[in-house]
């Protein structure tokens, strides 16, 4: 498996801190702003955020996360059990500005599963959407209005987000992936 790092943890401490400038700036009443971290990496990468803003700002920001395991259009199409992740969104999202964090935005079909979510637990004034990484090949129409870096990848590559609390550094790689043949 070839690897090519794109991004340091010094890269990635500047773009949180740009989006904790970025997200404050759109909102006259930031007291209706809540970040929710999409599992897994989203999660890291949203209290980095949160901490951020409190630091900079000496601001708080409601937190949630949020698991789209059973929002999945391809639930039931998968044949093992999907490991289901906590989901915890101690707010009312009633009237509220969300922005959605999530490490790669692909498909959008994460993301999409991540609205019908939300719109489950309530109903958000608006929702907007803060990936580190667009790899482009979207099948749905969305986009991030918030994002650390374009990569456009091949079918047979992924991006990799690292968080120091699951990988044990930071960093974003780009990693050459073997795809299974159909048929």
């Amino acid at each position: 498996m070839k690897k090519a790092q794109i991004m340091t943890a010094e890269d990635l401490d500047r773009i949180y801190l740009r989006f904790a400038h970025q997200f404050l700036e759109g909102y006259d009443d930031v007291g209706r702003l809540a970040i929710v971290g999409m599992q897994t990496r989203g999660v890291h990468m949203g209290k980095r955020i949160v901490e951020e803003i409190r630091k900079s700002f000496n601001t708080t920001i409601d937190f949630g996360v949020l698991d789209v395991t059973f929002y999945r259009d391809d639930y039931r199409s998968k044949l093992k059990m999907p490991e289901v992740k906590v989901t915890e969104i101690p707010f009312d999202l009633y009237d509220r500005d969300i922005v959605l964090v999530d490490d790669v935005l692909y498909t959008g079909r994460t993301v999409r599963s991540a609205m019908d979510a939300l719109m489950a637990y309530g109903r958000p004034r608006s929702i907007k959407f803060c990936c580190m990484i667009d790899r482009g090949h979207r099948e749905l129409p969305v986009a991030a209005d918030y994002m650390g870096m374009y990569v456009p990848t091949y079918e047979n590559e992924e991006v990799r987000v690292k968080v120091n609390e699951l990988d044990g550094e930071d960093a974003v790689y780009v990693v050459e992936v073997e795809v299974a043949e159909n048929g």
